[in-house]
C-alpha cells in the first residue's frame, strides 16, 4: 500500500468528525419543527390510516434506498476493476456517504474519499481517478436526465406551485433548478475535458483562476486537485465504452432508486389514487430538487432540503403540515442513517488505518 496520502489525513478527517451530525440534525429538525408548529392543526393526520399497506410500501421505500447503495457499491466495484470486495466496497460507501452528509452540497468529500480508498489498498492516483469518475458519472446522470424530463413533462407544472398566482419566470425555484444545473453543466465540461482532453491545461487554467485575490487562499487546493487530474487522466482515457457503460447503469439505477423513495412513501398512506404521469412529475420534481440543493451551504443540504420539500412536493398533498411530516419521514429514509452508521463506522475505520 501507498504510504503517501493524498493530504495532510488528520486535517481532512477532522472535518467530518462524528460529532458533526449534530449539525445537519438540528438544521434539518429546526425546519421541520418551525412548519410543524405553523401549519398542523387538529385535522391534518385525519386523512391518515396507518394499513399493513403502509408498512409495505415504507418497506418498499426502504429497499429503493437499499438498491441506491447497491448501485453505488457495483459501481465502485467496476471502476476499481473488483479490487475491492463487496463488504470492503460497502464500508468505503458507507463512510463516503457520512462525508457527505455532514459536508455542504457544494462541496462534498471529494479528498476525503480519495484518502478512504488509498487506505484501502489503492494508489494515490488511481485513487482519485476513481472518485472523479464518479463525480463524472453522476453529474453525466444529472445533465442527461433534466433535459430529457423538461422535454418529455409540462414545465409549467413541472416549476410551479400555484399557476394561478405566479408567473413561471417569477418563482425562485425555477432560478434555484437552473443556477444549480448550469454549475453542474459546467463542472461536467471541465472535468471532461480535464480527464479526457487537456489535464496539464485545465491544471495550468485552474491556477490561473485561482491567482485572483479573491481566491488565492485556495490555491494550493486548485493545485492539488489539477495534480489529481493528470494522475486521473492517466488511468482513465485507456478504458474501454463497456467499463464506462456498466459504470453508467450502475449510475443510473443508483440515482433513479433514490428518486422513486418519495413515490413509495406518499402511496404507504392514503394517496393510491396517483396516476402514472403523476408519480413521473413526482420522480422530475426530485431530481430538479437535489440540483437545487447544490446550492445549499448547509450540511448534507440539512434544512434547505426539507423546506424545498414541502414547497416542491407539497402540491401532491393535501396539506402543508403534512408535507412537513414528510418531509421528516423522508430524510429520516434517506439521509439519517448515512449519519448513523457513519458514527459507528468511522472511529473504527480510524483506529484500523492510523
Amino acid at each position: 500500500m501507498s504510504k503517501k496520502t493524498p493530504a495532510s489525513p488528520k486535517k481532512l478527517l477532522h472535518g467530518v468528525r462524528p460529532s458533526r451530525i449534530i449539525y445537519p440534525i438540528l438544521f434539518g429538525l429546526a425546519v421541520v419543527i418551525y412548519m410543524l408548529t405553523k401549519e398542523v392543526d387538529e385535522n391534518t393526520f385525519s386523512m391518515i390510516e396507518f394499513t399493513w399497506y403502509s408498512a409495505f410500501y415504507l418497506f418498499l421505500a426502504l429497499i429503493m434506498m437499499g438498491i441506491r447503495d447497491l448501485g453505488y457499491i457495483a459501481r465502485l466495484r467496476i471502476l476499481t476493476e473488483r479490487k475491492f470486495s463487496w463488504t470492503k466496497s460497502f464500508r468505503i460507501i458507507m463512510l463516503w456517504e457520512f462525508t457527505s452528509a455532514v459536508t455542504p452540497s457544494a462541496i462534498g468529500g471529494t479528498s476525503v474519499a480519495i484518502l478512504y480508498l488509498n487506505k484501502e489498498g489503492l494508489k494515490v492516483g488511481r485513487s482519485s481517478a476513481v472518485v472523479m469518475s464518479t463525480s463524472f458519472l453522476d453529474e453525466l446522470y444529472f445533465i442527461i436526465m433534466f433535459p430529457l424530463l423538461i422535454l418529455l413533462l409540462d414545465v409549467q407544472q413541472l416549476f410551479m406551485i400555484n399557476p394561478e398566482e405566479n408567473s413561471l419566470w417569477l418563482n425562485p425555484l425555477l432560478y434555484f433548478a437552473l443556477g444549480g444545473y448550469f454549475l453542474k453543466l459546467v463542472y461536467l465540461i471541465v472535468l471532461t475535458y480535464g480527464l479526457f482532453k487537456n489535464p496539464r491545461g485545465l491544471k495550468w487554467l485552474l491556477l490561473w483562476i485561482f491567482k485572483l485575490p479573491v481566491l488565492r487562499k485556495w490555491k494550493h487546493g486548485a493545485n492539488k486537485a489539477g495534480s489529481d487530474i493528470i494522475e486521473s487522466s492517466k488511468e482513465l482515457r485507456t478504458k474501454p465504452f463497456l467499463f464506462w457503460f456498466k459504470a453508467f447503469m450502475a449510475t443510473f439505477w443508483s440515482w433513479t432508486a433514490r428518486y422513486w423513495v418519495v413515490n413509495a412513501m406518499l402511496l404507504a398512506f392514503l394517496f393510491q389514487g396517483y396516476e402514472l404521469s403523476e408519480h413521473i412529475m413526482i420522480f422530475a420534481r426530485q431530481l430538479v430538487m437535489w440540483i437545487m440543493m447544490l446550492v445549499s451551504p448547509t450540511p448534507g443540504g440539512s434544512g434547505f432540503s426539507e423546506w424545498v420539500f414541502t414547497k416542491y412536493l407539497g402540491d401532491f398533498l393535501p396539506t402543508t403540515g403534512l408535507a412537513a411530516s414528510m418531509a421528516l419521514i423522508w430524510r429520516l429514509i434517506s439521509y439519517y442513517p448515512y449519519l448513523f452508521i457513519g458514527v459507528y463506522l468511522l472511529p473504527r475505520w480510524i483506529k484500523k488505518n492510523f
